[in-house]
């Protein structure tokens, strides 16, 4: 393994919590905790004509704990939830469509 996937590998357990809740911030006074989805990866491979490798990421903002005179509350990211569930609600459709045409028969 290279170098470079050794100390990203050594330092993927940090990576965990420190990426999906963003540092506290305030704003006018309120305190404010962003909160995402993270998720990565690290490849390598190689044989006698070379090496390579590789790596990716994603992150979905989910929302963010905002502190307030009623506690802290979780207040979520409506454009990410909608953007979310469109895939899974284009294939519940398409699995409940195939489910009625099989009933009917």
């Amino acid at each position: 393994m290279s170098n470079t996937n050794e100390s990203l590998a050594a330092n993927i357990p940090n990576w965990g919590v420190k990426a999906a809740y963003g540092e506290t911030q305030t704003i006018d006074g309120v305190e404010i905790q962003p909160v995402a989805a993270v998720g990565f990866g690290f490849g390598e491979g190689g044989d006698e004509n070379g090496t390579g490798s590789g790596g990716g990421g994603w992150a979905v903002p989910l929302g963010a704990y905002v502190g307030g005179q009623d506690g802290l509350k979780f207040r979520p990211n409506l454009i990410a939830l909608l953007a979310v569930s469109i895939p899974v609600l284009y294939v519940g459709g398409h699995a409940l469509a195939k489910v009625i045409k099989a009933l009917k028969r």
